[in-house]
């Protein structure tokens, strides 16, 4: 895939919150890729399965598997998300959750926009091993 941005200082400049709008369709379809790629299954089926891994509480418990593999470049856009002054908080997400699935939604925005593939491919592959090994807990 080709950058969308090939300046790497106005993406850097960029909004966290424009990135985890972006992030947040990024990590959803590949969730949704993963869920299909396990086989047919009733799209409702699909849909409480996909749920299980798109939600604050997992996204905030993958974000915190992931730090010890990032860059620091990719840590500082976790912590710029992390920090971002969000207008809302769903009343079923714990705050903390919520900024938590907001930096991973901006890492895999940022990945995305600078087309960064195979690195998100990587991280990915780091969140659907832990689910599949059973190490990720959402309670």
């Amino acid at each position: 895939m080709e950058k969308l941005y090939d300046n790497a200082l106005r993406l850097n400049e960029m909004s966290p919150l424009a990135l985890a709008f972006v992030g947040d369709g990024v990590y959803d379809l590949f969730v949704r890729e993963y869920m299909i790629a396990k086989g047919n299954c009733p799209v409702k089926k699909l849909h409480s399965r996909t749920v299980e891994l798109v939600n604050c509480r997992a996204q905030s418990r993958f974000l915190e598997l992931l730090q010890p593999h990032l860059s620091e470049p990719e840590a500082d856009i976790c912590r710029r998300g992390r920090n971002a002054r969000v207008g809302h908080v769903p009343k079923n997400a714990d705050i903390a959750d919520y900024h938590n699935a907001t930096a991973l939604e901006s890492l895999f925005g940022y990945l995305y926009l600078g087309g960064q593939m195979e690195r998100l491919r990587t991280l990915f592959d780091l969140i659907r091993n832990s689910f599949e090994e059973g190490n990720y807990d959402e309670k």
